[in-house]
């Protein structure tokens, strides 16, 4: 192992309550009244913002959030603080309709209904005078209702409201793919970010509510329980709530870069408790592994947390969802955790300026699980995960459109990448760091990840980036033009093919892109026991190979090519897959019938 941190040392500890100054009281109760059909504008994030919303920084945002499991609805009370980058006529913000507004405030002046309309979920807002450019403006919001609810978490978005093993209320948000807007007044963009978020959130005693950022105090009045969390910089879906009766592990996680920070494990009380510590102690291995290969990890100044969830997962700044069930995996770690805590570095420090640039997040994102199996047990394991990954790439859509994208544009299965933005992103690094050499391709990746090459604790802040920026950064690090290398792999789906011909002794390779551009990429080719390079610097090469055996072209796997072989198993895989759905429907369907009745 390369592991420079044994594993932290896990103390079971039941979350310690302290009296504290009395939080503010939630919004008035709203009846509940069954909502109309969430509009799709609600349901979509990203694409083109509106410039009212563009011109915005939301520079606080005071949200306090009551959960009342037994009606499955909130009471909300957010106050946003937003600095004006340029004059505003009118105030734009994303909060979903069926979430009916009881009031609303302007820098301390009520407004009345006529004010305000929300028709589709696009709140926008008349002051009493304009907005000039540099202006702080304070806009508090009163809503509540029962929010929208996630029917397949977390790929969909909304609330989960479950039960817990021990019968307590167990509840979640989900809201990446979906948006903010389902339970929050926000800017639903992935450049909508808050710089400061005080979130209060108010559920039954004695139930706990783990979210991202430090936690200030917790209050306890009339059979209520109130977290109040503080957080710098989180993306808009990071803010999030979590609900249930949790337990708490916790220690300080002691950094090679010479300083700690809290880490913690929120974990239902049902649980075995071995098998939480067992997921705990993965915390500090993994956190030196990404200190070492990418960097300081980002939110020191707050903690790296983790919550059991009733969904799967999502990178929740500082307080990550975790739905994995303690699965083990031939790998020898827990994929979810790990890939999830990733985003902390691909997604928090860095977030992509339009949903197009999704593959910084998922792509770099998805080559830390083979590149800290390769960390941890070796070459076999790192290009075991490779393959399996490649394996699912279908090379439909490019993973870069060029243009501005929703959620929906990325995601659909008819249009866009979906999950080639995972696999095929991660096997791009692959061959970007066998193309680049490794000291090239980490400090690319550092640069794209922390705006500069030599990190070191408070000497970044979070950042946006994009596609352009992360090649301009390559060809900036290597001193090369490698505008060929992305133009390949990321703005055209299907994959560069290597031609293979024999002229007498002699090998002939040569490339063949789809969009038939030049695609200089160097091949290695191993005759008999000797590996030559092959510069195809015009695309083509030639290489003597006589009688030799084997001839392996590319013996090390390290550029990723068309292979046909492989989109012969997906076709295969994908007819055993339908005729095995279309047996199983067969069978309900028959099943369902009515039994005949006996002669």
């Amino acid at each position: 192992m390369h592991l420079r941190r044994a594993a932290a040392f896990c103390a079971v500890s039941v979350l310690a309550l302290a009296a504290a100054a009395q939080a503010a009281t939630p919004a008035k109760p709203v009846n509940p009244v069954k909502p109309a059909p969430t509009t799709a504008l609600t349901l979509g994030t990203g694409g083109q913002m509106p410039a009212e919303e563009a011109a915005v920084t939301i520079e606080h945002v005071d949200l306090k959030v009551k959960v009342i499991p037994e009606r499955k609805a909130i009471e909300g009370d957010a106050t946003l603080t937003l600095l004006a980058k340029s004059a505003l006529p009118r105030i734009v913000l994303d909060l979903d309709r069926d979430l009916p507004i009881s009031s609303l405030t302007v820098d301390g002046k009520a407004l009345p209904a006529s004010a305000w309309s929300n028709p589709e979920g696009r709140l926008t807002i008349t002051p009493p005078a304009p907005i000039a450019a540099g202006a702080r403006t304070v806009v508090q919001i009163r809503y509540g209702g029962a929010p929208h609810v996630a029917e397949k978490a977390p790929w969909d978005g909304g609330f989960v409201w479950k039960t817990a093993p021990t019968g307590e209320p167990w509840i979640a948000t989900a809201v990446q793919g979906d948006g903010c807007d389902l339970f929050w007044p926000c800017i639903d963009f992935p450049t909508g970010e808050p710089l400061l978020v005080d979130f209060y959130v108010t559920v039954p005693a004695p139930l706990s509510a783990p979210a991202g950022g430090v936690l200030v105090d917790i209050v306890e009045k009339d059979g209520w329980r109130t977290f109040h969390w503080r957080q710098k910089s989180p993306n808009t879906y990071a803010i999030a709530l979590n609900v249930g009766p949790y337990l708490k592990l916790e220690d300080t996680y002691k950094s090679r870069f010479g300083d700690s920070f809290p880490i913690e494990y929120w974990y239902l009380k049902s649980d075995d408790p071995a098998k939480a510590k067992a997921l705990f102690a993965e915390f500090a291995p993994t956190l030196d592994f990404f200190e070492a290969m990418i960097g300081p990890y980002p939110f020191r100044s707050e903690k790296l947390g983790v919550v059991e969830t009733p969904h799967l997962g999502m990178e929740h700044q500082t307080m990550n969802a975790y739905g994995n069930e303690y699965a083990k995996d031939v790998y020898g770690y827990d994929w979810l955790f790990q890939h999830e805590l990733s985003h902390e570095w691909f997604g928090n420090q860095v977030t992509n300026v339009d949903w197009d640039d999704m593959w910084i997040h998922e792509g770099l994102g998805s080559y830390m699980q083979p590149l800290y199996s390769q960390w941890l047990h070796g070459d076999m394991e790192y290009m075991a995960r490779l393959n399996s990954q490649r394996g699912t790439t279908l090379n439909k859509f490019p993973i870069v459109a060029d243009r501005v994208m929703t959620e929906d544009d990325v995601y659909k299965p008819v249009g866009g990448p979906a999950g080639d933005i995972y696999a095929k992103g991660s096997n791009i690094m692959h061959t970007l760091r066998a193309t680049i050499g490794d000291e090239a391709f980490f400090k690319s990746v550092r640069t794209l990840v922390y705006g500069r090459p030599d990190p070191k604790p408070g000497n970044f802040q979070p950042r946006y980036a994009t596609t352009k920026e992360f090649i301009r950064i390559v060809n900036d690090v290597t001193g090369k033009d490698y505008q060929w290398f992305f133009d390949a792999y990321f703005y055209q789906a299907k994959l560069p093919e290597l031609l293979q011909t024999r002229d007498g002794d002699d090998l002939m390779l040569s490339w063949k892109t789809p969009s038939g551009k030049a695609f200089p990429m160097p091949v290695e080719v191993k005759v008999g026991d000797k590996v030559v390079t092959v510069p195809m610097a015009d695309g083509a090469g030639r290489i003597k190979v006589g009688d030799a055996v084997p001839v392996i072209v590319d013996p090390a796997s390290k550029v990723l090519r068309r292979q046909p072989y492989l989109e012969e198993y997906q076709a295969w895989k994908k007819a055993k897959d339908e005729a095995a759905k279309k047996a199983d429907e067969a069978k309900k369907a028959e099943e369902a019938k009515p039994a005949k009745a006996k002669p």
